[in-house]
């Protein structure tokens, strides 16, 4: 079989799959999602990230961490802490 027609039909989710970095890269995903959306409510309501830390009652440096792409400590309190200072919730949801 031609390499050419051996990913004919294959998809994304199956590569990730293969790769066995399929949960790594989901996570990823949701976690720069879920930050983005944190980031956007900060610029809307003008705060820094110095002032989501004190409100936090935390570093400036655990903010960075918050922001860090490459940061997988992330957990839901220090998500949920981020949220609530900025008067949201983080909704998770088993699909």
């Amino acid at each position: 079989m031609k390499e050419k027609e051996k990913n004919i039909g294959s998809d994304f989710d199956d590569f990730l799959v293969e790769e066995t970095i399929k949960d790594e890269v989901e996570a990823t995903a949701i976690k720069r999602v879920i930050t983005f959306q944190l980031q956007q409510e900060m610029k809307k309501k003008h705060i820094t990230k110095t002032i989501m830390a004190k409100k936090m009652h935390t570093s400036r440096s655990a903010v960075d961490r918050l922001f860090d792409p490459e940061n997988d400590s992330l957990t839901l309190v220090t998500l949920n802490k981020a949220a609530h200072v900025l008067g949201k919730k983080i909704k998770v949801q088993l699909v």
